[in-house]
């Protein structure tokens, strides 16, 4: 089992539907809501990758 969680943006940068994606897997694998992700940001702010640790 994977340590984190951690999904990329399949052109580059993450889409709406992407990230809705992230949210449901961390919802399935029993992540609180209230726990940080990290996150890593192209220079032009859009976000490339969300990470997630798993507990």
């Amino acid at each position: 089992m994977p340590a984190a969680l951690r999904f990329t943006g399949e052109d580059k940068d993450l889409t709406l539907d992407e990230l809705a994606a992230f949210v449901k897997a961390a919802e399935r694998a029993g992540i609180s809501g209230d726990s940080a992700i990290h996150a890593e940001l192209s220079t032009s702010g859009k976000i490339k990758q969300v990470e997630i640790p798993l507990e």
